[in-house]
């Protein structure tokens, strides 16, 4: 049985990383093709672009945040662990891997339409970033969580 809770427990982990790591991957990409369209009209501009096309990037490191206070801090994969550890963090790893997925697309979404914006002329640079926040904040409160419940378990 202990086998099955640290492979279920290393699953979580995967999808943690793997999916926080592709839903940044698109958010960046998402910036970083509204920047190409930018450029073309306002070059000025590229600070301003390359920051809000990096803001979804913050999503992948909540993911590998998470790898790291599970098995690093708090050391909660062994070789005894218990079937309902094991559960706990895939649980864990799902939970926070798909908020930091939607978070970070959702932030491209956001950080896009302010590059372009900023793009055709309009000064809303300190306004996206703003607004970029607040999809940000629940990847945050995941991996808040993720923190939490792996310091429970780990007591």
């Amino acid at each position: 049985m202990a086998n099955t809770a640290v492979y279920l427990a290393y699953a979580g982990l995967a999808f943690m990383i793997a999916l926080s790591g592709i839903g940044s991957a698109i958010g960046v990409s998402m910036g970083g093709n509204a920047s190409i369209g930018a450029l073309k009209k306002d070059p000025d501009k590229f600070g301003n672009y390359m920051l809000l096309a990096a803001l979804p990037g913050t999503q992948g490191l909540y993911g590998f945040g998470g790898y790291f206070v599970i098995d690093q801090l708090f050391n909660l994969i062994t070789p005894d662990m218990s079937l309902f550890n094991g559960i706990a963090i895939l649980s864990m790893g799902l939970f926070l891997g798909f908020v930091a997925l939607f978070s970070a697309t959702k932030q491209g979404s956001v950080t896009s339409n302010g590059i372009a914006a900023i793009g055709g002329g309009n000064d809303v640079f300190g306004n996206t970033l703003i607004l970029a926040v607040f999809p940000e904040l629940y990847a945050i409160i995941a991996f808040a969580a993720t923190f939490l419940i792996s310091a429970g378990l780990g007591a």
